[in-house]
């Protein structure tokens, strides 16, 4: 009897050191999880409670190491109680079967460990570990002052195992920390972002917009410009040829060249034009009302030049290449654009940046940037790793100058739908020149294609093409707006 009296004991302290390990498996994810900012919130909202743990969080390392010393003891004592208590009870109740007593200790004792194991995993790891990443705060509000009066008292142990340990770290040649870091880079952000969208957290226009803004500080000049090709200079027009170029145009400013496109002696805006007698527009030059233009490197990223063009002025700048010759222009609206999406304004003519026809098939401008193509189709494409636009990465991939018909395949991602494992969709598209402005790419016919099971795959299959991009009965003009949609030739 008083065996099984002293086993009933150890069972008792057996399930106190259990609910040991949740306690210290608890400090353990919580502390990792919690986020330290929502802390910072509460205390300024008054909470006491969330002062001491901000303290305990100020020593995250310590309390950890602290957290990983009760697991480790509780863990091993229970094990070691294990075949005294369980053992002994599960012995006896084996004995009333009248086998052999070798069999029933070694049952009694198999038994045990296979039984305390799962409690143990159960209800002393998994429950508390999965508790504290679901509710990190109210988990970490539990748990403080218990770990709290747990270092209290060992310390000064903690502190000797914690300082071994990281003086081996510096031998190895890594920088020990007490706190985790709470920053996050642009990357996590926008990884953080994208998740928030896709469960729900944030309303997904607002998740679009978040991550645009994050992305904004990444990209520069020369990926936000209209490239040379596409801007209207005027040289020597008179104002009333520039006001009949603002009508045709839609646009309101007009950067003004002198001796070449890369001696850009200023910038007129129509509302200068208009203030001029009308009796005088077509003898007066528009170099005349021009007014000095800022010029900025294409390697210039947007933040600097975001304050640059808010700036009391014309509100657009020349972007000038490493050789100081002129590679395009740039426009306040341009960089909302980058923020906000597409912006029309009242001088913006409605044409569309792309259009669908009626198999499917997209066409795009070839002077569309890889992201903004991704923006149309939903995937996230590729860049180019020398070029900025679609028809400069077709003729990266090709590895020579564009023809018309010319086509390659892109392997994208679809990060809209995820497979059964969580993961993204991958994505193929067709790219094919559908026309070109002598040695420019002006038009691609973009084609997602169904993405096949690999045992499928026929290196020999052709892919799906397309004779011409008025295939489907649609007339030449009704792509005129498409080959002009994106010729900002001044902010819109």
């Amino acid at each position: 009897m008083s065996t099984l009296v002293a086993a009933l004991v150890l069972l008792v302290v057996l399930l106190l050191l259990v609910l040991g390990n949740a306690l210290f498996v608890a400090v353990e994810f919580s502390y990792l999880t919690i986020n330290r900012n929502e802390v910072r919130a509460r205390i300024q909202a008054g909470d006491r409670k969330a002062e001491a743990l901000d303290r305990a969080l100020s020593r995250t390392s310590t309390n950890l190491s602290g957290a990983q010393l009760g697991i480790t003891v509780t863990s091993l004592i229970a094990g070691y109680l294990t075949a005294p208590s369980v053992g002994v009870l599960l012995s006896s109740l084996f004995g009333i079967t009248g086998l052999p007593e070798h069999v029933v200790v070694f049952a009694g004792t198999t038994g045990a460990f296979i039984l305390v194991t799962f409690v143990q995993m159960v209800f002393g790891e998994l429950v508390p570990k999965n508790w504290a990443i679901a509710e990190p705060s109210k988990v970490a509000d539990l748990v403080v002052r218990p770990q709290n009066v747990f270092m209290f008292v060992f310390g000064w142990l903690v502190s000797l195992l914690n300082a071994s340990a990281n003086q081996i770290l510096r031998w190895l040649g890594f920088d020990p920390r007490e706190e985790v870091a709470n920053a996050r880079s642009s990357q996590e952000l926008a990884a953080v972002v994208s998740r928030s969208g896709e469960e729900g957290t944030l309303d997904a226009a607002t998740a679009e917009l978040v991550a645009r803004s994050i992305e904004f500080g990444h990209r520069t000049a020369a990926d936000v410009m209209t490239p040379r090709p596409r801007v209207n200079f005027v040289e020597d027009e008179t104002v009333a040829e520039l006001l009949e170029l603002a009508a045709s145009t839609g646009h309101s400013r007009f950067p003004v060249m002198g001796e070449s496109v890369d001696d850009i002696v200023g910038v007129v805006h129509f509302k200068h034009a208009l203030a001029v007698p009308y009796d005088q527009r077509r003898t007066t030059a528009a170099q005349e009302i021009a007014h000095p233009v800022e010029a900025v490197s294409e390697s210039m990223t947007l933040d600097p030049l975001m304050r640059e063009l808010r700036q009391p002025g014309l509100q657009m700048a020349i972007v000038v290449d490493e050789y100081g010759g002129t590679a395009g222009i740039v426009t306040l609206e341009d960089l909302i654009e980058e923020i906000v999406g597409e912006i029309d304004d009242e001088q913006d003519t409605t044409l569309a940046k792309y259009r669908r026809r009626r198999d499917g098939s997209i066409v795009v401008a070839g002077l569309l940037r890889p992201d903004e193509l991704g923006d149309i189709v939903k995937l996230e494409v590729p860049e180019g790793e020398e070029t900025d636009t679609i028809g400069g990465l077709i003729a990266e991939m090709l590895d020579r100058m564009p023809e018309v018909g010319d086509q390659v395949q892109l392997e994208c991602t679809d990060r809209e739908h995820k497979d059964e494992d969580d993961l993204p969709i991958p994505a193929r598209l067709l790219l094919k020149v559908a026309k070109m402005d002598q040695y420019r790419v002006e038009r691609v016919v973009v084609v997602r294609l169904a993405q096949e099971p690999e045992d499928d795959d026929d290196p020999d299959e052709e892919p799906v093409r397309y004779e011409t991009v008025e295939e489907d009965g649609m007339a030449e003009n009704q792509d005129a707006g498409l080959d002009t949609a994106l010729k900002d030739g001044g902010e819109r």
